[in-house]
């Protein structure tokens, strides 16, 4: 922790690593960090790996013992309030940014600065891990009750915490989308492939179950003249039967990429596939690759069917012989993928994120 008093016109923290994967923290180094952030904050992170960059405007706090059950919980927000105190000034923060429901960095900020104004934003990770841990269902109803405001980026994610909090009915939920940056509408990256006659199929995130890649596994194996590139972490790779069945399954495994990275290769591909047939609080990474002029193939799960709606095109990923007809039947007239990528630009410039950072301080300045 640094010993200059740092502060802002906003205060927002996350108890994540620094330069961690996840929607959630993408989203966070668009709107308040960089040298000239969309809001004008001072955010605190935990240290990560002494390597990895850290974006502009990011201060490291340390606190350790970070966990999510108990008396330990309890213990570990103390310490990171604590750490916390010794840099922020109060006087200079006007709105404090929750950033999730649940976990350390949203009490520790509620007890630092129990008087200031807050806004919670809903990430979806938060009311997944408040179903599952009782602590954290706890923290969700607290911070529902200390927030001003609850930002949701799609009504499914406002619908999905008022069923697991009912009390949140009370609350003054605001729908404020979730944006990709205008650059990335306005000036996407070029085509560089022509066509070869293969279907380029790209997947990208984590091979955990719930994410339901193993379906489009096992779709693109009944297919002939078809090509998997797979974006995913080091470890869920190499763990994963895929692996070892290059011939049954011609794929290539990209790693896990930068997000400016896949931004590069969307247009080198005919259509990423989603799969994921659990909640999706907004879906950033189909939406920018829609930018980016590829086509989706989507689980019409809720959140997901909210934002992509017809400029994607829905597909029961639970059936495989289902996903495997809608592969065949782009391969059998690329017309489909002409129309969803016209689609798909139309719908991703309905998101810019200086929209999302416009309302947000709207609605800060409200408070």
């Amino acid at each position: 922790m640094t010993d200059e008093l740092l502060g802002g016109p906003v205060l927002t923290a996350l108890d994540m690593p620094v330069a961690s994967p996840g929607g959630s923290i993408e989203l966070l180094y668009d709107l308040y960090t960089g040298l000239m952030p969309l809001i004008d904050a001072t955010v605190y992170m935990l240290p990560g790996d002494p390597r990895a960059h850290v974006p502009a405007g990011v201060r490291l706090v340390n606190a350790h013992g970070k966990c999510l059950d108990g008396a330990q919980f309890w213990e570990y927000v103390d310490r990171l309030r604590a750490t916390l105190a010794e840099s922020v000034r109060p006087d200079v923060i006007d709105v404090v940014h929750l950033q999730h429901l649940t976990f350390g960095a949203t009490p520790a900020l509620i007890r630092l600065l129990p008087r200031h104004p807050a806004i919670a934003l809903v990430h979806g990770t938060d009311l997944l891990t408040a179903a599952a841990h009782p602590t954290q269902r706890h923290v969700l109803a607290e911070t529902v009750s200390a927030s001003r405001a609850v930002v949701v980026p799609t009504s499914a994610m406002a619908d999905r915490l008022i069923a697991l909090h009912n009390e949140a009915r009370r609350a003054r939920i605001e729908h404020i989308p979730w944006g990709i940056p205008d650059k990335l509408i306005h000036t996407p990256p070029l085509p560089t492939r022509p066509p070869d006659g293969t279907l380029r199929v790209l997947y990208a995130g984590r091979l955990s179950a719930e994410k339901g890649f193993n379906v489009i596994y096992r779709a693109v194996t009944a297919i002939d003249g078809v090509h998997l590139s797979i974006a995913a972490p080091h470890d869920q790779y190499a763990a994963h039967p895929i692996r070892e069945h290059r011939s049954r399954c011609p794929h290539t495994y990209l790693g896990w990429l930068p997000r400016r990275w896949l931004w590069k290769i969307f247009p080198d591909h005919d259509v990423l596939i989603v799969p994921s047939t659990t909640l999706e609080a907004f879906g950033l990474t189909p939406v920018e690759a829609q930018a980016c002029g590829l086509p989706v193939l989507y689980h019409p799960a809720p959140g997901l069917k909210e934002v992509l709606g017809d400029s994607a095109l829905g597909v029961n990923m639970t059936n495989i012989p289902a996903l495997t007809r809608v592969l065949r039947g782009l391969q059998a007239d690329p017309t489909i993928l002409h129309e969803l990528r016209e689609a798909g630009r139309r719908n991703a410039a309905r998101y810019p994120l200086s929209a999302t950072a416009a309302e947000l301080q709207k609605l800060g300045r409200d408070m």
